[in-house]
């Protein structure tokens, strides 16, 4: 950096005071340019089918007895939380907050709603009366909900061929949830998907997924396809902790650890718009090499090249 810039060395006081007079607000704009120049890594009817398809999850980062904003569960437990946006069709990060691990999902996803939004997400977010909130936004949701949900079943729609060969057991729309005390919870219809993965996976006994959607349009199984696409975000959060080595904070401030998973998400978008492909461990091994002069711009490019181009 000094050669590259013609700077003097840093001092290690100035590296460490950087988590405190940084300003990580500057740094969205940066994730959300990066994210909007990635090119989709699955085409033809399913992407045409799960277009702007987003994955919202949370996951928590171990933290520090001393980093008192970091409250977890009680008192003797610490941990700060990332709220991740991810683009399943493009395999990136399109959006990223920080927050104690006490704080609610549901309330970062409910600040972000964008009209026209399709968002899937897991059993942790699932809340009627929040539903309601993702329609009211324009927005649409595919969500997991407890296998028990109570189904007043207005329509029984027919099984497709394809939709049975997905696992689809039962697809039903619903005006209503719960007993008579929630009759007026609903404002409109929704759905409910039921898939037996086991009989997807031809295993005898069955395993059910019990998802619930706003999209009366979709075929079945894509609302299913829709929700198994929501593992990707899941790999990813894999790839940032266990790979890049982010779950390791470097600062204990709530700005520090922001800007760090900020730069972490820089990182990551970098490395999938260098290669136009999922990255992998392999990748960012080769990326290292290749910095370090340990492997040619010929053998970087080869293992570029060699990268499937699929999703998870």
């Amino acid at each position: 950096m000094q050669k590259l810039f013609g700077c003097e060395r840093a001092a290690l006081g100035s590296l460490s005071e950087a988590s405190r007079v940084f300003d990580p607000d500057l740094l969205p704009k940066i994730i959300q340019e990066l994210a909007g120049r990635a090119q989709p890594l699955l085409v033809g009817k399913e992407a045409e089918a799960q277009r702007g398809l987003t994955a919202v999850d949370g996951s928590l980062l171990p933290a520090l007895p001393k980093m008192a904003w970091a409250l977890w569960q009680d008192a003797s437990h610490r941990a700060a939380k990332m709220h991740v946006h991810f683009d399943v069709l493009k395999g990136v990060p399109t959006q990223v907050s920080l927050t104690a691990g006490q704080d609610s999902e549901r309330a970062q996803l409910r600040a972000s709603l964008q009209p026209g939004g399709v968002y899937v997400v897991d059993r942790g977010y699932r809340d009627w009366a929040f539903f309601q909130e993702i329609v009211a936004a324009g927005a649409s949701f595919v969500a997991r909900v407890q296998d028990n949900t109570v189904i007043h079943a207005a329509e029984e729609r027919p099984l497709s061929a394809a939709a049975q060969a997905a696992g689809i057991v039962r697809d039903v729309v619903i005006d209503q949830t719960g007993n008579e005390r929630h009759k007026n919870l609903l404002k409109q219809p929704f759905r409910i998907v039921v898939i037996d993965t086991a009989k997807r996976l031809r295993n005898g006994t069955p395993d059910l997924v019990t998802l619930c959607t706003n999209r009366l349009d979709l075929p079945a199984e894509m609302v299913a396809l829709a929700y198994k696409y929501r593992w990707s975000i899941e790999l990813f959060f894999r790839w940032f902790k266990c790979i890049l080595g982010c779950r390791h904070l470097l600062s204990t401030s709530e700005n520090g650890v922001t800007i760090q998973i900020y730069l972490g998400i820089i990182a990551s978008l970098l490395i999938s718009l260098w290669t136009g492909k999922k990255p992998t461990k392999r990748t960012f091994e080769m990326l290292r090499f290749s910095f370090i002069g340990w492997a040619t711009d010929e053998e970087l490019t080869a293992h570029v090249e060699a990268l499937p181009n699929h999703l998870p």
